[in-house]
């Protein structure tokens, strides 16, 4: 699997990750296809085929067959995947 993350997506996925176990320890993100895209979702049941990507602080559960770079998008710090070799990344404003 080529998945890799921006520094903000880690900081964001850490956050979530965190909040989601104390209200359900076995929840967790899953980035999976939704109609013509792909949507990051809490759920607390692992398919099939899944990948585990684990980086300190988090675990994310991919469909199979997803790849490219995790980043953030405003408003809101809203996950997105950009595509393989997309050399785009968002800037956090301070």
């Amino acid at each position: 699997m080529a998945l890799t993350f921006t520094d903000w997506a880690v900081e964001i996925l850490q956050r979530t990750h965190a909040a989601a176990r104390r209200f359900n320890p076995d929840a967790t993100v899953r980035l999976q296809r939704a109609g013509s895209g792909i949507e990051f979702a809490l759920t607390d049941e692992r398919h099939q085929g899944d990948e585990v990507v684990g980086q300190e602080g988090f675990e994310l559960w991919v469909e199979a067959g997803l790849e490219g770079t995790v980043d953030i998008v405003e408003p809101h710090d809203q996950l997105i995947l950009r595509p393989p070799g997309d050399p785009t990344r968002s800037v956090r404003a301070h």
